[in-house]
């Protein structure tokens, strides 16, 4: 119950008038193909970016993005950036009152507190549970265990003095592979009845590892099921909630010349060696600890993709410039200076391409456009399609579900699950959902109107390549089930996508130098 506690008593607090933002930028985001909200508190600015309203309102009340509830249809789907001036010394608790100020003043939201009915994933207790109450010294928490990991294992948590609620948070709040992979961000409510800490140890299988695994392979569901006597299934469940009355989609107009009027940030190396590569395989642009950017044997074409977010399609949506574009190598070492704050360090790909495009133009002269032209594409297409009316005050989103149990053979699944979604929609953010197969923009030419709700369940790249590769050797074996995006599209939702060439924006080089300036 802290998160309705919580949220009453910020809807009960009154906002003081002082409690504003001096300055405030708020427009909608650029496109991305792959949208991820970014928050910095760096050179005198707060700024939220590419934000959902949910994602907005989870800030500024402090809360989970899922216990946001009710509003239209759009509220985790349309994306805004807010740019604010705030004192380098501001802290998040004197923001979150300035932010929910904003939210009321520019979006005119208004909410209260209550309950609904959400998925979950619901921790229950079979008839006898495989636990012990603790002995003196636990710490209550999970530890994965390294040593105890096998070429079918590679997760074994240890967990000593848990309670059942906080072994249920400690799975939802996880980052770690073999965990997260099969929780994908669902929420965890324990309904075990089970009071008072444990001490339990459970081993099982990540979902990346299951086709190594084969028949070896346990997932974290029969793990719990099997080692611990509990079940851990999708269900639906009461919580308690922040519930939306009424929220703007446009937001009111920004003053007259702010952004000007907000402190400058202009992202850009401290330092940069850039000089010609006698290596002949790249290196790819990465940051290391302490701003350093260490890249070498990589062409100026690979840097441009890099920079302008291009480099993981494989087309032609860079145009122009000269031959040895593709040809001469160069290695860079650079230094930034990460702004100033725990939440400010330069790790977002965001702020690196943007700093490697400052530095393209600035020590390589390099100008270009954009401009439509025909590129090859993935169309979506219609054949017999399969999709369900959606219910038009859902929320429109796409998102990735908790993971569908293995195929027989042990192969493991992904699900995307979509909800008030037009195909138009789907199709621009089909790259950043599934980049090893979407490797060129999908454009939607089914021509169907509305919106859809529809589920998705298909076998990762590497996992569709290694069961094609062991049936080449072995051509008596059984198909193992997995199927590729493709295959899914049409089997499941009755569409197809099939390259073709389709006008898109490319980025056309006007100039560049060959030898960068010092």
């Amino acid at each position: 119950m802290r998160h309705f506690v919580l949220i009453a008593a910020m809807l009960g607090a009154t906002i003081a008038p002082a409690q504003t933002f001096e300055l405030a930028d708020v427009h909608i985001s650029a496109h991305s193909d792959n949208p991820a909200l970014r928050i910095f508190h760096r050179s005198g600015r707060y700024e939220l970016l590419d934000a959902t309203m949910v994602d907005l309102i989870s800030n500024a009340y402090g809360i989970e993005p899922d216990l946001v509830s009710g509003g239209p249809s759009w509220l985790e789907s349309d994306r805004f950036d807010i740019v604010t001036k705030v004192s380098d010394d501001a802290t998040a608790e004197s923001i979150r009152p300035m932010l929910r100020n904003l939210l009321a003043e520019r979006f005119g939201l208004a909410a209260h507190d209550g309950q609904a009915l959400r998925r979950a994933l619901l921790l229950t207790a079979g008839p006898h549970p495989k636990l012990a109450q603790p002995g003196a010294g636990g710490n209550g928490s999970c530890q994965d265990q390294p040593s105890e990991h096998t070429e079918t294992t590679n997760a074994a948590f240890t967990c000593t003095q848990v309670t059942m609620s906080a072994f249920g948070a400690i799975l939802r709040n996880s980052k770690f592979p073999p965990v997260a992979g099969y929780i994908a961000g669902s929420e965890v409510v324990d309904q075990t009845g089970l009071k008072g800490a444990w001490d339990f140890k459970l081993k099982w299988t990540g979902a990346g590892l299951m086709t190594k695994a084969g028949a070896d392979g346990v997932t974290l569901f029969d793990a719990i099921d099997k080692q611990l006597g509990l079940q851990l299934r999708m269900g639906k469940v009461m919580l308690p909630v922040l519930i939306v009355d009424k929220v703007n989609r446009t937001p009111t107009s920004n003053a007259p010349g702010i952004s000007e009027k907000l402190p400058p940030l202009k992202l850009e190396f401290e330092v940069a060696d850039i000089h010609p590569s006698q290596q002949d395989h790249p290196t790819a642009p990465k940051f290391t600890p302490g701003g350093r950017l260490d890249v070498r044997g990589v062409t100026l074409i690979a840097l441009i993709q890099h920079a302008w977010g291009l480099d993981t399609y494989d087309n032609d949506l860079i145009a122009g410039g000269p031959k040895w574009l593709t040809t001469e190598r160069f290695d860079i070492l650079a230094k930034a200076t990460p702004p100033a704050g725990p939440a400010s360090l330069l790790t977002d790909n965001d702020s690196i391409r943007e700093m490697l495009q400052n530095l393209l133009e600035d020590r390589f002269q390099l100008a270009l456009h954009s401009e439509d032209r025909e590129v090859t594409v993935f169309a979506l297409t219609s054949v017999k399609p399969k999709l369900q009316q959606a219910d038009p005050s859902e929320r429109t989103k796409c998102q990735e579900s908790a993971a569908p149990a293995a195929t027989a053979d042990g192969v493991p699944q992904r699900m995307i699950v979509c909800t008030n979604v037009s195909l138009s929609e789907f199709a621009e953010r089909l790259h950043g959902m599934a980049p090893g197969y979407a490797n060129r923009p999908v454009v939607d030419l089914t021509g169907l109107q509305g919106a859809f709700d529809f589920s998705l369940v298909y076998s990762r790249p590497g996992v569709v390549r290694d069961s094609l590769r062991a049936r080449a050797d072995n051509e008596l074996a059984a198909p193992s089930g997995a199927i590729s995006l493709f295959e899914a599209m049409e089997k499941q939702l009755g569409l197809k996508m099939e390259t073709q060439k389709h006008p898109m924006p490319v980025l056309v080089i006007d100039h560049i130098e060959q030898s960068p300036t010092n």
